[in-house]
């Protein structure tokens, strides 16, 4: 967004409010993801093409220069009606790379937005998570039918509740982010320290909320239990997995885990939020350094924008991650209303969003097209005609009520052919 006196002061201490309605802060009534989009089912129109697309180095050459100057004006354009101090961006196609960054990363020391500073990107944790689970089934190490029960117990519906239901949310078990009480011990002091145990007592206790596989609620529970899953299979911690299986592979090295540390690897943006006991549409709060072991394995990782673009692909293609067979059955596991196996689809774009107080950011990639879009915002703060969602008092937004990570992927998968739709939000 544009310098207003809102992100001058954001310095500003503090602690709880209102979550938005998406990716790990999600606090309302069981509602879809913004990744998700109604009538995806048949989304991806030629998997066998997209897991076969030709395998390229990550560096690549500049983007033609009409190109970038039409995507930086989309971007520009989509930032400045956005609610955030700072943004991030990078488009990767088979013609070449292209990242730039927007506006500020800490205004109140006039620390510019920089390509290559790190934030946190939240829920698209679940589709790391999700991609180590289909490859411990290629493995032979776990079955997709598995029920949760033969691995964790105490879960409602355990019995029935397959391993495949967790990750494509229709498993019936409530968000942990809808218990009140966790989340008001949580913003009562957001440096605690959280276990996965613990979060997910906290879903338990308000579930089931509709028998297994007859319906759909997006929640963080289910890919904490995924988690918990993997390290009971492997033996090993969720961090050295991501590492061996993800990060390493694919040479991600400015991709971590921080676990139960607040800390963010410089360089890094701050982020600001409304979430929080004292903030204010005036005055937002500097969420930087709140601790995220409550998300677990549904929000932890933290990332830059070049890794991003390689994960993106990664993801689309299943190239380093996983077999073919086991893409093409994850590129066609979208329902109809747009979430599949640990991730999202609308139009052809798979991937996800994520949102955790401060940071918002969008990946995905177009399977027609073999282009990649990653946007990272240092906010999580809607803008637009926002019914619900809460929005600064000088916003500058339009009719549509977005998220900013959100709102400049719209704007940038316009110019580059199938624009992506997210869901309504209010």
């Amino acid at each position: 967004m544009t310098s207003t006196p809102l992100f001058r002061v954001a310095a500003a201490t503090a602690i709880v409010g209102v979550l938005a309605l998406a990716g790990c802060t999600a606090a309302s009534d069981p509602v879809p993801s913004p990744s998700v989009t109604p009538a995806a089912a048949g989304c991806v129109a030629n998997p066998t093409a997209a897991v076969a697309a030709k395998a390229r180095d990550r560096t690549q050459s500049a983007l033609p220069a009409k190109t970038v100057a039409a995507l930086d004006a989309a971007a520009q354009k989509a930032f400045e009606l956005g609610a955030s101090p700072g943004a991030i961006v990078g488009v990767r196609t088979p013609q070449g790379t292209w990242t730039k960054a927007y506006g500020s990363a800490d205004p109140a020391t006039n620390t510019p937005m920089a390509v290559g500073m790190h934030t946190r990107i939240a829920s698209l944790t679940k589709m790391y998570t999700a991609t180590i689970v289909l490859q411990l089934a290629e493995e032979g190490k776990l079955s997709l039918d598995d029920t949760i029960g033969r691995y964790i117990p105490g879960i409602p519906n355990g019995d029935r509740i397959t391993l495949t239901q967790l990750a494509d949310m229709t498993s019936g078990l409530a968000s942990y982010t809808m218990n009140e009480a966790l989340l008001d011990k949580y913003f009562a002091d957001p440096s605690a320290v959280f276990t996965p145990e613990e979060v997910v007592k906290a879903g338990v206790e308000l579930s089931p909320l509709y028998a297994p596989g007859t319906s759909f609620n997006y929640s963080n529970t289910n890919t904490a239990l995924l988690g918990l899953v993997i390290e009971k299979v492997t033996g090993r911690s969720i961090a050295d997995e991501l590492q061996q299986r993800i990060f390493d592979p694919l040479h991600l090295r400015n991709t971590s885990w921080p676990g139960t540390s607040a800390a963010i690897p410089e360089p890094y943006a701050h982020g600001f939020t409304l979430n929080g006991n004292t903030a204010t549409p005036d005055a937002p709060t500097d969420s930087t350094d709140w601790n995220p072991s409550w998300t677990f394995t549904s929000g932890e990782i933290i990332s830059d924008i070049d890794d991003l673009l390689t994960m993106g692909r990664a993801l689309g293609t299943g190239q380093g991650l996983v077999d073919a067979k086991t893409q093409k059955a994850r590129l066609t596991s979208f329902s109809e209303i747009g979430y599949g196996f640990g991730m999202s689809c609308s139009n052809g774009w798979v991937g996800h969003t994520g949102d955790v107080s401060g940071y918002n950011t969008s990946l995905f990639y177009d399977t027609s097209t073999d282009t990649t879009v990653a946007v990272q915002t240092n906010s999580d703060i809607a803008s637009g005609g926002c019914t619900q969602s809460p929005t600064l008092t000088d916003d500058p937004g339009d009719a549509i009520c977005q998220t900013p990570a959100v709102r400049i992927l719209v704007a940038l998968s316009g110019q580059l052919g199938t624009a992506y739709e997210p869901p309504p939000r209010s």
